[in-house]
């Protein structure tokens, strides 16, 4: 059940004033990533764009140990199922250390020196039946520029100035709002677009003021009552039918909200085995496409009726994810099975594509640049597959990192001093930084 970015650079001393041009919003389809500009960073779940898409210089046509050069490695951090985020000359990472406290903590990016640390009470632990999964930090930030919001495992965010770690709010949801604690930890990834904070957590999807925390509304769920519980997936804003909207999957359905109300605009029921919908949605069009453990792929399609938007699955397949979110290259969907295979769906038709043979791993997180994946398996190994919809093909293998790895991959375009695309990559205990 695990799930398991400054367009100047950052001064030790602080964050620059200039930083209003922070792509935090996600974009309609992979495509549209190329409207971000600046892939120096990666300061949220799945990067700038929030769909695993990214650009910047090109990558190589294969991977080898000539190439991929480990620049500093940082261990013994505690663990974390966490992305790290990488912003400026810092990245941001998150631990839960001697499972009993939560710690963040901030690198230089260039020599992976710690800049500063902040760390609370926060543990639990997982049902037993989940203990392989680990009872350790989940939620991966999110960066606006100037702070950093941190969803802790006990349902608890907590916003802290980017600059030395102090902390400017804390909010408990199982607290305020008598919520009963989530039973595997919070697991969703808080989204920013703008002044506005949202994230599924205290059995709700709620929107904060991220300035103060001050909740602006809170929706348990509508006629999606009662799956918002131990939410595995996190929202993303895009645009569906011409109307702007927030797509929040909980553990049994997929809906749009008004991200101004939280009023739900359309709904849809998506079966999974155990309420796991796990993955984060992926805007294709005028629809989404989601995959759950247990059930299928589907494609739904919004439009607009006369009473408001309608939903309706334009296609099924059976395509049978678990933990991974899919990238978008084309009109084709790339994505980790619960067979732990890898696979691609033709999303214009829900056709069925190759399926790989079985790969030994668990959990892949994808970033896809053009017609290139690059894939991180929880094994520690890294393959750059092309997005070719007729084969799979691996362009080259490496075995990156020792020990699990169940963080995101995140990639970066290089700043001044690096020489080429960076790759961070958070192992249960330690943290990377490769070019």
């Amino acid at each position: 059940m695990t799930i398991l970015t400054l367009l100047a650079l950052l001064p030790l001393s602080g964050v620059p004033t200039a930083t209003a041009h922070v792509p935090v919003v996600s974009t309609p389809d992979a495509s549209a990533a190329d409207e971000v500009k600046d892939y120096t960073v990666w300061n949220q779940w799945r990067g700038a764009a929030r769909n695993g898409v990214v650009g910047g210089p090109e990558w190589p046509a294969t991977l080898t140990e000539e190439n991929v050069t480990e620049v500093w490695s940082i261990e013994g951090l505690g663990d974390s199922y966490a992305t790290p985020l990488v912003a400026g000359d810092r990245v941001f990472t998150v631990s839960t250390v001697d499972k009993r406290e939560e710690v963040v903590q901030a690198y230089d990016r260039k020599t992976g020196e710690k800049v500063w640390e902040t760390r609370w009470d926060g543990a639990m632990k997982v049902p037993f039946f989940a203990a392989k999964n680990g009872s350790w930090i989940r939620s991966t930030p999110v960066f606006d520029g100037e702070a950093l919001y941190i969803g802790g495992m006990r349902d608890v965010v907590v916003c802290l100035n980017a600059s030395d770690g102090s902390v400017r709010w804390r909010v408990d949801f199982v607290e305020e709002f008598d919520a009963k604690m989530p039973s595997f930890g919070l697991v969703c990834s808080p989204l920013i677009v703008g002044d506005a904070l949202y994230i599924q957590a205290g059995e709700s999807i709620a929107r904060l003021d991220k300035e103060t925390g001050e909740t602006v509304w809170r929706s348990t769920g509508g006629s999606n009552a009662g799956g918002m519980d131990s939410a595995f997936s996190s929202p993303i804003l895009t645009t569906l039918a011409g109307r702007e909207q927030l797509v929040v999957q909980s553990r049994s359905h997929l809906s749009g909200m008004d991200p101004e109300t939280g009023d739900e605009l359309w709904t849809q029921a998506v079966k999974a085995f155990r309420g796991m919908n796990i993955l984060t949605p992926q805007p294709y069009g005028d629809a989404i496409f989601t995959s759950a453990y247990g059930g299928r792929a589907h494609l739904y399609s919004v439009a607009k009726g006369e009473e408001g938007l309608e939903v309706n699955e334009a296609w099924t397949a059976r395509a049978q994810a678990y933990m991974t979110s899919p990238v978008v290259v084309g009109s084709h969907a790339f994505l980790f099975l619960r067979s732990n295979r890898f696979t691609c769906v033709g999303l214009e038709e829900g056709t069925d594509g190759w399926v790989s043979g079985p790969t030994g791993d668990e959990y892949w997180s994808l970033v896809a640049q053009g017609k290139r994946i690059l894939a991180l398996a929880n094994t520690g190994s890294l393959r750059l597959i092309n997005a070719d919809p007729a084969e799979y093909d691996v362009a080259g293998e490496l075995d990156l990192v020792e020990g699990p790895s169940w963080g995101h991959l995140a990639v970066t375009a290089p700043v001044e001093g690096e020489a080429g695309t960076m790759i961070f990559v958070r192992a249960q205990n330690s943290l990377h930084a490769f070019s």
